[in-house]
């Protein structure tokens, strides 16, 4: 069985934003949401994927931590 870099869901409170994605991009988390799915034993709706994805990338992202890290050292530019 394939390895997905996305676990179990966590089931938190959210914070409600519209997103706009490509019908393409709609079809992988259909696809992606089914997988897990059937991965984890627990239906998992493809809106549901789309928080802990970002996270997942996120906190992959080099560049990202270390600029976040150097801007909570140094604190917000004043700009």
């Amino acid at each position: 069985m394939t390895k997905l870099k996305l676990g179990a869901v966590p089931d938190e409170k959210p914070i409600k934003m519209s997103v706009e994605v490509s019908a393409e991009i709609h079809r992988d988390l259909v696809a992606y949401a089914e997988v897990l799915s059937s991965q984890t034993g627990h239906k998992t709706e493809p809106k549901r994927i789309i928080a802990p994805m970002l996270a997942k990338f996120m906190a992959s992202d080099r560049g990202f931590m270390k600029a976040r890290r150097t801007t909570r050292q140094t604190g917000p530019s004043s700009g």
